[in-house]
């Protein structure tokens, strides 16, 4: 199924959200100090391409120690990005989602845009993985 979906994802405009987080990526990279959102970016455009069958976790749970980004200067560097580049995509994932939850075949594909709607608030210190290895 997760093969299925992330097809289907891809064939009706998913491709076009993964495209709108590497353009993110790319007006972060243009300046140095913007390499943190960028790298974070990049990891979330993955997500976004193929988003059934992968979560995206706090990377302090999955490896069990904190790091700089799942501290206060990650905290931080997510203000900056909310107020500077996550609120139009955040705001592009909730129209989305809203779109496809109007139509019942729509919803997992409504849920999957309020996932990365999510991501779009907070992508500094986050880490995408399968689905099968968060269960284990």
């Amino acid at each position: 199924m997760r093969l299925i979906g992330n097809i289907l994802w891809i064939i009706f405009g998913g491709w076009l959200t993964a495209l709108l987080w590497l353009l993110a990526a790319l007006l972060m990279a243009i300046s140095i100090i913007g390499l943190p959102w960028a790298r974070s970016c990049v990891m979330i455009a993955r997500f976004s391409f193929l988003p059934f069958g992968y979560r995206l976790v706090n990377r302090e749970a999955l490896t069990g120690r904190g790091d700089i980004g799942t501290g206060s200067l990650g905290l931080l560097g997510n203000i900056i990005w909310v107020i500077f580049a996550g609120w139009y995509l955040a705001l592009s994932h909730l129209i989305l989602g809203a779109l496809w939850c109007v139509t019942i075949i729509g919803i997992p594909f409504g849920v999957a845009h309020f996932r990365l709607m999510k991501a779009s608030f907070m992508p500094i210190g986050k880490s995408v993985i399968s689905a099968k290895q968060s269960r284990a």
